[in-house]
């Protein structure tokens, strides 16, 4: 039996992000295949977000983009990793947006401290994919396990953390009742309805 085609356009071109919005929505919704169209979309924030905030901004503003790009699929994904300083340390972690053409969901990854030579390059400018490449002598590490592939030894890689968090954004798809009487019928992408 073949299964239902959903198309998929995730805000990014990046492999680490499309392969975790695509296992993701699988893992959520088995009775479908679903196929990617990666596209390049700007956030609309900093290279680095810096704060909690900006970082669900440059989600949004990417499955925004995406939309208004490519408004015929099924799922428009977005995924924006960023850093806030808590106390005196640095951590790291990506908002994910993920809507239809009928709801929006949203949710953060886990977070995790950079060490201080990161943080520190970080707090200069520094873009933490570069940042970590410097640090540990890898060559663009944000496209493979990134900061927590390294730090963990891939125990946990970028993907990992991704892809729980695209789960966490699709419950209000799961979920539809109890969701949508509290989005309007027609998705307002406008930040001050997060």
């Amino acid at each position: 039996m073949n299964k239902v085609v959903q198309k998929v356009v995730v805000a990014s071109t990046n492999p680490v992000k499309v392969s975790a919005a695509l296992h993701g929505l699988q893992a959520m919704f088995p009775q479908y295949e679903f196929v990617a169209e990666p596209i390049s979309v700007p956030s609309g924030v900093s290279d680095q977000p810096m704060t909690d905030t900006e970082t669900l901004t440059g989600a949004f503003n990417r499955v925004s983009n995406a939309f208004e790009a490519q408004p015929t699929a099924d799922f428009w994904v977005g995924i924006e990793g960023g850093v806030q300083t808590l106390h005196t340390d640095l951590a790291a972690f990506a908002w994910i947006v993920v809507r239809s053409k009928k709801l929006v969901g949203k949710a953060r990854t886990g977070m995790f401290f950079l060490p201080p030579a990161v943080a520190e390059l970080v707090q200069q400018g520094v873009e933490l994919g570069e940042a970590d490449d410097r640090v540990f002598g890898h060559t663009n590490s944000k496209q493979k396990g990134g900061a927590i592939g390294l730090l963990t030894q891939n125990v946990v890689d970028r993907a990992d953390l991704y892809e729980q968090a695209v789960k966490l954004a699709l419950v209000p798809f799961r979920n539809e009742e109890l969701y949508l009487q509290h989005q309007e019928a027609s998705v307002s992408l406008k930040p001050e309805h997060f």
